[in-house]
């Protein structure tokens, strides 16, 4: 199995040789991989593969994974539907 068959986020179709890729172009903090992929963004907001590309990006760049910098999640923080924010609180 290469590193192109290893997907990090499923929900943006980040893969192992992706985030490999931007690491050695020179973005090493995960809040920039994300802007870059869109790795976290998806449907599962990150629960999937937060900590996965962030222990990845600590092997890839041999320090420890606490050292990783993790965004923090951002209201939503679950999916809501587009109906239920229209409506308002007084139609709720």
């Amino acid at each position: 199995m290469s590193a192109n068959d290893i997907y990090l986020c499923r929900c943006e179709n980040l893969t192992l040789a992706d985030l490999h890729r931007l690491i050695d172009e020179g973005y090493i903090h995960l809040e920039e991989i994300k802007r870059l992929s869109r790795c976290t963004m998806g449907p599962c907001q990150g629960r999937t593969c937060r900590d996965v590309i962030a222990r990845e990006i600590a092997k890839k760049r041999k320090i420890d994974v606490t050292e990783v910098e993790v965004p923090t999640f951002r209201a939503p923080t679950k999916p809501v539907k587009l109906g239920a924010l229209a409506a308002g609180a007084e139609d709720a």
